[in-house]
């Protein structure tokens, strides 16, 4: 239980930051810094669970365009991901993730996302 929770809350913190440096990207609801943190960490788990049942089936029908794209099409795969969070969470509650625009606003924030759960795991595992 450890392992995961601290890999959502790493997540959580990732989100957190994509959500300061790509305009149009936020979170919706939340009165307080507690409730705030709580819909940032069930975002962050919503995600994960977004990333191990969704994004594997999606991956594995756009091999061709992995191909075709040398790659690049992760990028666009991981904004997808970001969008369907949002969209479960817009179509599901009250609260959770905001997306504007998938074209460049999902983009940047898949890029960002990748870079700064990069840096996150470098952190953490420095320890």
């Amino acid at each position: 239980m450890g392992p995961f929770l601290l890999r959502a809350a790493l997540t959580g913190l990732a989100l957190w930051i994509v959500t300061l440096v790509v305009p149009g990207i936020g979170f919706v609801g939340g009165d307080s810094t507690i409730s705030r943190v709580g819909i940032i960490f069930v975002v962050a788990v919503i995600f994960g669970l977004v990333n191990a049942f969704i994004k594997p089936i999606v991956q594995i029908i756009s091999i061709p365009l992995y191909v075709l794209t040398l790659g690049l099409i992760h990028v666009v795969i991981n904004a997808f991901m970001l969008w369907i969070t949002s969209w479960i969470t817009e179509h599901t509650t009250r609260w959770g993730l905001y997306i504007d625009d998938f074209w460049w606003t999902a983009i940047w924030a898949a890029l960002v996302l990748s870079l700064v759960t990069w840096l996150l795991s470098l952190v953490v595992q420095a320890d």
